[in-house]
């Protein structure tokens, strides 16, 4: 009999999944995943074997077998891998900071095999020949499925929306990352033209006019105004890294309200206040801030934790660079400050780190179930581990993290039933 080559067996993990508390939400604006195979299925905890054939979760349960690869993961946990809705990997034209290669093996370190990259790059990328160039390289590279951003005006120049016609199906998401719309009128326009091309509009809620003055501020009224542009034009409207009471109240409200919007936070937007001096966009706020939105994120009101991963290097950083990289500590951090003190339930957090943020994507992943894609993570979620950056992936080093103990290792990460990331000094070792 010949072995199963195709096939990867997960056997003895604790399998934990998430449950789908903000699916009907979604459902009612994302567009494309609700004919997926799997959608709306769930899996119990417990120890389980996982068996992947053909990319493809086929069976959970008790004593499966394969004839192909096995994994022995007990001790270990098992979670849908990671998606990442915002991150910044420099290509093409800041390859000295980050470049597809580089990002993507950070990504899997950090057990993600999906990411939404940002358009600002050198050139922006505002084109269908820009984002199939960069989805080609990515695809070539094999660590992770990437969703490329077209920016919302051309070039980032602010004005400039007619480019959105011709950008074609593979953009689902449009942004001006690092920069908001100033002109409300273009906002209008571009979230006019949004919601009849079927796009979502993901915003940098910042009015650069009163950043000088009143980040504070900055970042409320404009998370004010984009809610109400959103909802004139109809669109579907994601509000990237959430960091004020003020701003995340907005949201709250425009969610009660039925408005199709989503939000998401950072990680050191939730374990650090304003008292490490570290530069970020937005900055780290008050204690008060972060005690707001991690009861945001307990009462389900908070979609997606991601990392706005963006490098630097040490010169960058010593000029004012602001930003920080996150792909490879974003776990660690999240299970330490939410789920280990008791905040959230590690199924939870799961639907803020992998369910969610695939299905604002379109992606057919974020559960362990039979016809969900066979991306997984494993985790050690008792053994501390320090932060190193020495050891990342990332050209960037550039983390306030850098030296703190952490809880919940990455020990593993599978994509469509292959390895791609194991850490080898990990106790638990992989046995085929």
């Amino acid at each position: 009999m010949e072995s199963d080559t195709a096939s990867l067996l997960i056997h003895g993990a604790r399998v934990v999944s998430s449950t789908p508390c903000l699916e009907e939400r979604l459902a009612s604006w994302t567009k494309g995943w609700e004919g997926q195979k799997g959608s709306g299925d769930a899996v119990q905890d417990g120890v389980m074997d996982i068996l992947i054939r053909g990319g493809v979760v086929t069976a959970v349960g008790s004593g499966l077998s394969s004839d192909g690869a096995a994994i022995e993961a007990g001790g270990l946990t098992c979670l849908p891998a990671f998606c990442d809705l915002h991150a910044h990997f420099r290509d093409p034209g800041l390859t000295h900071k980050e470049d597809l290669a580089s990002g993507s093996h950070a990504a899997v370190r950090g057990g993600y095999t999906a990411v939404n990259l940002m358009a600002n790059t050198k050139p922006v990328i505002s084109s269908r020949l820009q984002v199939q160039g960069i989805l080609d390289r990515a695809a070539a590279i094999g660590l992770v499925d990437v969703h490329q951003c077209a920016s919302i005006t051309k070039n980032m120049d602010g004005m400039t929306v007619d480019h959105l016609e011709s950008l074609g199906e593979a953009v689902r998401i449009i942004s001006d990352d690092g920069h908001d719309v100033m002109d409300a009128r273009v906002m209008l326009q571009a979230m006019t033209a949004a919601s009849r091309l079927g796009l979502t509009v993901m915003c940098h809620c910042e009015d650069m006019n009163l950043s000088d003055t009143d980040y504070r501020l900055a970042e409320d009224l404009m998370t004010h105004r984009n809610i109400e542009l959103a909802r004139a034009a109809g669109c579907c409207l994601h509000i990237a890294h959430v960091s004020t009471e003020g701003s995340m109240r907005a949201v709250i409200a425009a969610k009660e309200q039925g408005r199709a919007v989503t939000c998401e936070v950072t990680p050191h937007h939730l374990a650090l206040t304003s008292a490490t001096s570290y530069r970020v966009n937005p900055p780290l706020r008050t204690q008060e801030d972060v005690d707001f939105l991690i009861r945001a994120v307990t009462q389900g009101w908070v979609d997606a934790i991601a990392t706005d991963h963006a490098p630097h290097t040490t010169d960058d950083k010593a000029a004012g660079a602001p930003g920080m990289v996150g792909l490879e500590t974003a776990f660690g951090v999240c299970y330490t400050t939410l789920v280990r003190p008791g905040h959230i339930t590690l199924a939870r957090l799961t639907e803020l780190m992998s369910r969610n943020p695939a299905r604002i994507l379109s992606l057919n992943k974020g559960c362990i179930a039979p016809g969900y894609d066979g991306d997984l993570v494993l985790v050690d979620l008792d053994t501390p581990w320090t932060v190193d950056t020495t050891a990342f992936a990332s050209k960037g080093r550039n983390t306030p993290f850098a030296g703190k103990t952490l809880l919940g290792r990455v020990v593993m990460t599978v994509k469509a039933g292959r390895v791609v990331y194991h850490d080898e000094t990990a106790p638990q070792e992989e046995r085929q």
